[in-house]
């Protein structure tokens, strides 16, 4: 079994940061992608950023571009999102998660699954 920890959510004011920080059992990244996703109360979950480890290529949603980055430590240990001018729309429960497809921005391609994180932002 593989389990995704995620883990640097809070509370915090609009324009402000967190970097979220997702752990895998095992040495997931060197065979999987990771991505992240964020459901926000009465929504669907949604696509937010993904990495490849292959080519190092990131993907975004429209919404964070500019103001999340993901990125991977030098061990490929762990897969971070770095948040900043955060507004309080981008509150939300963030999830990692693991896939081996080939299309980084589909929910459905994703296998594995954190519990997630809380982000609030306040206005």
């Amino acid at each position: 079994q593989v389990q995704l920890v995620e883990s640097g959510g809070g509370l915090v004011q609009a324009g402000g940061s967190l970097r979220l920080s997702c752990a895998a059992s095992g040495r997931i990244f060197s065979t999987y992608d990771m991505g992240w996703f964020r459901q926000a109360p009465g929504k669907e979950r949604e696509f937010v950023a993904a990495i490849s480890w292959s080519d190092t290529n990131t993907y975004y949603v429209h919404s964070v571009k500019g103001r999340f980055t993901i990125s991977g430590d030098n061990a490929k240990t762990a897969v971070f999102l770095q948040m900043n001018s955060l507004k309080p729309e981008d509150t939300a429960i963030y999830y990692c998660a693991a896939q081996q497809g080939r299309r980084l921005w589909e929910i459905n391609e994703y296998t594995y699954w954190g519990q997630g994180t809380q982000v609030t932002v306040s206005s």
